[in-house]
């Protein structure tokens, strides 16, 4: 993938995942959102965000997935067709969700570590080691099913000085997510979802 491709997937961030997700926080929901673009031309078809004070279940991805499958079947691409974003590495819960739905990639800007560490969310590295004995989340990335791509390891394979307004986006995203992790942390007890 090149330079344009990561500025419209960084487009789709700012203008389609993160005014959802800001929403959703709002509401007490976490900061986790997604969308479905197309292959071809890298158009967007979705987007959605985490909504688990409805449903325990409606992670970000997966709720982007049930919204998904509400398009008419004659109007909603072949999911071979797609390509799926997600704002955060997907847990174990949607890591399963987008594999029995058919999609063989799936695109990440935080990995586990960042999930955890910065924003104070730890059950994704959590559940993979307790349930699944998977330690450090080093699930295989890529395998019969799908491949995994971090977005910011995307951006290092682009020339250098290209970079840069790539970079000073992603720093904008970043911080905007920053944000909302904040506005989440300081009200989470106050909703009931079962992993804070």
């Amino acid at each position: 993938m090149n330079k344009d491709f990561l500025y419209k997937i960084f487009n789709i961030f700012q203008k389609d995942i993160i005014p959802l997700t800001t929403r959703k926080v709002a509401s007490g929901n976490k900061i986790f959102g997604a969308a479905i673009i197309k292959k071809e031309d890298f158009s967007i078809i979705i987007a959605g965000t985490n909504n688990e004070i409805k449903n325990p279940l409606w992670h970000g991805e997966v709720h982007t997935l049930k919204n998904f499958y509400e398009i008419p079947e004659e109007k909603r691409p072949n999911t071979k067709d797609c390509l799926f974003i997600s704002s955060h590495e997907p847990c174990s819960l949607c890591l399963s969700a987008v594999t029995f739905c058919g999609f063989d990639n799936f695109y990440y800007l935080f990995p586990y570590q960042s999930t955890s560490d910065e924003f104070n969310i730890p059950h994704d590295l959590n559940i993979l080691k307790e349930v699944f004995n998977i330690k450090q989340g080093n699930y295989v990335k890529e395998n019969s099913y799908w491949k995994s791509y971090n977005l910011n390891d995307l951006i290092k394979k682009i020339p250098n000085e290209e970079q840069q307004d790539i970079l000073l986006i992603l720093k904008d995203i970043k911080k905007t997510y920053k944000e909302l992790s904040d506005r989440y942390q300081s009200h989470k007890d106050r909703n009931k979802i079962p992993l804070k």
